[in-house]
């Protein structure tokens, strides 16, 4: 079944893709070596509720974070910490 999106749907849509993508930069701003992956889901949480939006991940099935985020050697489902 198909299910066609309005008008206003759609502007939601790219409201918040556009959010996506402001946080995805503010977050990659603070990319470098010695900063955590906790500190990153910081302030992505920050900037996501100082922007009017809420953490997707955060909570959804008791993910403890905002990011799912890791160093090279995790392959998925990163769960922000000290490294």
């Amino acid at each position: 079944m198909i299910f066609y999106k309005t008008n206003e749907e759609i502007e939601l849509i790219r409201q918040s893709s556009l959010l996506v993508a402001k946080t995805l930069a503010e977050v990659a701003r603070h990319i470098k070596p010695g900063v955590s992956t906790l500190q990153l889901d910081t302030i992505a949480e920050q900037y996501i509720r100082d922007n009017g939006g809420i953490p997707g991940f955060k909570g959804y099935n008791g993910f403890p974070a905002t990011l799912c985020i890791s160093p090279n050697d995790i392959i998925v489902h990163g769960i922000p910490g000290n490294r």
